[in-house]
């Protein structure tokens, strides 16, 4: 039996979601793998959507994400580079608690959207590491954190095996191999899609379009925005955008 830790971001549900499609499907290819997933923030999504005796939780903050200044869609540079050092401020023995798991457990692959921090320790093991996604938190940060704090986790990045990338990304540097992949997402239930579109589109005659902040914002004034005013258009917003205009037909 293979035994794969597979490291989820905590940052927002993106990331818990599509890696719930990838792990999905690779036990339907492979129902003898144990699947241990590394994660924190959306542990009760990820529990009730991988209900399979192979997948086994462990709660570990995996990376930082991101900050915004209150009440803006900008970037808070001073609290990301304070959370960061915080974060990083034990490093070695973030790393070391890692290799530790892996011995213990047996891991033969590690897996991670886009958490730097299994990387290290699966280097020093002698496991091969894959990871998934459309950008690294490295490259991410470049533009709101300095170059001296990022190189802890350009060294981390660098320890990777194998780098799937998804589609939209702009990652070419890294010293690994590589292999491109579109979009994935979790499968289409095609009766549940007819049904919310019964719901709010009886006619088929409107646009019916998805509005989804992230989950991790907040303080932001969408209802202002001129877009809801569109003609022909109804919209469906995420859980977290509480407020209704005449064409918001749905909230959840």
């Amino acid at each position: 039996m293979k035994t794969i830790a597979y490291y989820i971001s905590d940052y927002g549900f993106g990331h818990a979601a599509r890696s719930i499609a990838i792990i999905r499907e690779l036990l339907e290819r492979e129902p003898s793998y144990r699947i241990i997933i590394c994660h924190a923030f959306a542990m009760e999504f990820l529990q009730n959507s991988l209900p399979y005796n192979q997948v086994t939780f462990r709660k570990i903050a995996t990376d930082v994400g991101y900050f915004l200044k209150e009440g803006s869609l900008e970037p808070d540079k001073k609290k990301l580079a304070k959370e960061f050092d915080r974060y990083v401020e034990n490093w070695e023995n973030k790393i070391q608690l890692e290799v530790q798991f892996f011995q213990q457990m047996k891991i033969d692959l590690v897996v991670s959207d886009i958490s730097p921090l299994p990387f290290e320790a699966a280097d020093k093991v002698g496991i091969r590491s894959i990871g998934i996604s459309n950008f690294t938190w490295y490259t991410a940060y470049e533009s709101l954190l300095d170059q001296k704090r990022l190189e802890i986790w350009k060294s981390s990045y660098s320890k990777m095996t194998c780098f799937f990338l998804l589609a939209g990304n702009q990652e070419s540097d890294w010293p690994c191999e590589k292999r491109l992949f579109p979009f994935c997402a979790r499968k289409v239930r095609a009766e549940k899609m007819e049904h919310i579109l019964d719901w709010v589109n009886p006619t088929r005659k409107r646009t019916v379009i998805f509005f989804g902040l992230g989950m991790k914002i907040d303080g932001i004034e969408v209802e202002t925005l001129p877009l809801w005013e569109s003609d022909n258009c109804v919209f469906i917003v995420s859980s977290n955008l509480n407020f209704r205009t005449k064409k918001i037909s749905a909230n959840r």
